[in-house]
């Protein structure tokens, strides 16, 4: 009969660095409440090394709004996900805002 091997040692789980990427997109996606209509969903860039991830968020925003409130509420909801879901550190969430919508309508001119 064959010796019992203890669960830590019989492999690892390793999560791929894709699947981290779009845990992290789609919480950036939880964590803003409108995103512009014609804007680009959040897109994520990831580099895990062991067991901590560096996030990177490029991401659209709707103008004017609290431009600093919404990229706070993204890294936080982005590390809570990522520490949730993948059970990863997350010492780091860069976010980087590509563009910004106006709320007015397109094609309305300007309003002086």
């Amino acid at each position: 009969m064959a010796a019992q091997v203890a669960p830590a040692e019989r492999g690892a789980t390793r999560i791929a660095d894709r699947v981290v990427a779009k845990i992290a997109a789609q919480a950036a996606r939880e964590a803003l409440d409108a995103a512009p209509q014609d804007g680009a969903p959040p897109h994520a860039a990831v580099t895990v090394h062991q067991d901590t991830a560096r996030v990177r968020i490029s991401l659209e925003l709707g103008f004017p709004g609290d431009i600093g409130a919404q990229c706070g509420a993204v890294r936080r909801q982005v590390a809570e996900r990522v520490r949730t879901l993948a059970g990863m550190e997350v010492p780091e969430v860069a976010v980087q805002v590509e563009r910004l919508h106006p709320a007015q309508a397109r094609g309305a001119g300007r309003i002086r």
